[in-house]
């Protein structure tokens, strides 16, 4: 690695931490970008998956193009110890080293969306970076995990043969808003049954939609898919990047940074007062609350 190359990524990693553990007031002042030139795609589906090899197969795609990929895997943190285990560089085989690859691993804090905290200052950082590609991949905690569809400009669902029963537990949520659907560990023999599952739910959402899901099998262990997947994700931008899709993308993206702030603030709120509520009534609260907001909005402004 060259000297070049190793000061770009300690400066990217500088700049990514401070963005991560910056407070409200330094977020809602950051001029944000909530599009851009790079390619950003969410990758989501149940732990086991296989979510991390995939990232993998994409990566090696588009590095040997070459295109400059970056990667934010999102790792759970645990509620009782408040730790997480950021260990998605080691599952990231064959790619983690190449020049042209940024992983970051990163904790999902306190929030509960299967995301991290600030993470559309996050994928600016990467826009401004001049990344190509830049993937997210969410702690992969399912139903929760639909909050990134707003995020990315293609949302991709994998799930393996041995998924079964949470295709039919997924079918009136998450499978709903994938524009493309993964069936990895193709190797292994029930492959075909839930690619079938798959392609009769992406039929069914075509015919009121003007996209209708490809369904893409892949394997790791067999190098298998990685073309096929890189050309939906392709195909699909070229279908849906439309001035009308753009602007909906920058709305629905400014209201999650304005939600995920306020939900913050919240529950600093609740953690600061949580004795001076406990015998109040919930309307006496919810007055204190809003005052409390009120006050802290004040404070923000003035800094």
């Amino acid at each position: 690695m060259s000297g070049e190359d190793l000061r770009w990524r300690q400066q990217l990693a500088r700049e990514l931490t401070i963005r991560a553990r910056a407070p409200a007031s330094e977020v809602m002042t950051a001029a944000i970008s909530f599009g851009g030139k790079a390619r950003r795609i969410g990758i989501t589906g149940p732990p086991g998956a296989g979510k991390s090899s995939l990232i993998g197969l994409l990566a090696k795609q588009w590095t040997e193009r070459p295109s400059k990929v970056g990667v934010i895997a999102v790792d759970p943190t645990s509620p009782l110890s408040g730790g997480s285990l950021l260990g998605d560089r080691i599952r990231i085989d064959g790619v983690s080293t190449n020049s042209n690859l940024f992983i970051r691993s990163l904790p999902s804090g306190n929030t509960s969306d299967g995301l991290c905290p600030n993470i559309l200052s996050l994928l600016d950082a990467f826009e401004q970076a001049a990344f190509d590609h830049v993937i997210l991949e969410t702690v992969g905690v399912g139903q929760v995990s639909y909050q990134a569809k707003t995020l990315v400009d293609t949302f991709v669902v994998v799930l393996v043969p041995e998924s079964g029963d949470t295709v039919q537990a997924m079918k009136a949520g998450i499978l709903e808003l994938a524009d493309i659907y993964v069936v990895n560990k193709a190797d292994l023999p029930a492959a075909t049954k839930i690619a079938t599952e798959l392609r009769s739910i992406a039929l069914w959402r075509g015919r009121n939609e003007s996209w209708v899901p490809p369904v893409i099998l892949t394997s790791a262990t067999e190098n298998r898919g990685a073309a096929e997947f890189s050309e939906a994700i392709e195909s699909h931008r070229k279908a849906t990047l439309t001035e009308e899709r753009v602007a909906a993308l920058t709305i629905a993206r400014r209201e999650y940074v304005l939600r995920t702030l306020l939900v913050g603030q919240i529950d600093e709120f609740m953690a600061r007062n949580r004795a001076g509520l406990q015998d109040a009534s919930l309307a006496e609260c919810f007055r204190i609350l809003i005052a409390g907001l009120g006050e802290r909005a004040d404070v923000i402004n003035k800094a």
